[in-house]
């Protein structure tokens, strides 16, 4: 299935709202889930994962704690991190001022692949990003690095071996000015993703259109129609049906 920008935009935007959930903006995270479509790293099926919780979820802000002048932890509460990121990269960058670096542990939170979008964002305004956790249901460690400047960026990945299971709802993200030793903050790990075939992805998807696996497009459909009003008494009132 291909689909033009504002189609997905659209879909994902509803299917967002009609959840009617306190925590999150629908159209930032309609862009998080078509910025990760867009370089072939399926934000689609992401947001639909995600949508099968979201319901499920406490429907609350993250609690926020400073543990030393450059290290803060913040519990999601078994939220989603689309739901909830911005917000906290924003309290973050406003207590980073004055220092070079700062050190972000989020815990208990899921769907961290729709990070991606406001990683672009800081790593464009000139913020060097790094982000890695653990995923338990297809055991990897995974790392997202973009230097200063970038909208594409270095991906990482290595087999997960490890004995307590606390980490694989954890995140961490690094905030510095300067570039990162891609080098040595990616040593262990044991595959990496060219970061020019994600380049391309996105290009193509610009002249082309986004490419969605059919099945994903439907289910991200089917939510999207819980915006409707559903055919009650009231809504045909509502209407003007009855009188």
């Amino acid at each position: 299935m291909i689909v033009s920008h504002n189609e997905l935009v659209t879909a994902v935007n509803k299917a967002f709202l009609g959840m009617r959930r306190s925590c999150g903006e629908a159209d930032v995270i309609a862009n998080m889930v078509v910025d990760l479509q867009m370089v072939g790293l399926h934000g689609v099926r992401h947001f639909n994962n995600a949508s099968a919780y979201l319901g499920l979820e406490i429907d609350l802000p993250a609690d926020i704690y400073i543990n030393s002048q450059n290290t803060l932890e913040v519990d999601l509460h078994n939220g989603s991190v689309a739901c909830h990121l911005p917000v906290v990269m924003d309290y973050a960058i406003e207590n980073m001022v004055g220092f070079k670096s700062l050190k972000i542990t989020l815990k208990n939170c899921h769907n961290r692949w729709l990070a991606f979008s406001e990683l672009v964002k800081l790593a464009s305004k000139g913020i060097a990003c790094s982000a890695a956790w653990d995923n338990g249901s297809s055991p990897k460690r995974t790392l997202c690095v973009l230097n200063r400047g970038c909208v594409i960026p270095e991906l990482f990945f290595s087999e997960l071996f490890f004995d307590s299971k606390a980490q694989l709802h954890d995140m961490t993200i690094e905030l510095s000015v300067q570039d990162f030793d891609i080098t040595e903050l990616s040593d262990g790990y044991s595959t990496q993703v060219d970061a020019n075939e994600l380049l391309q992805t996105q290009h193509t998807a610009w002249k082309e259109g986004i490419f969605i696996d059919d099945a994903e497009w439907l289910s991200l459909k089917k939510t999207a129609t819980a915006i409707l009003v559903e055919n009650s008494q009231q809504s045909v009132q509502g209407a003007g049906g009855l009188v």
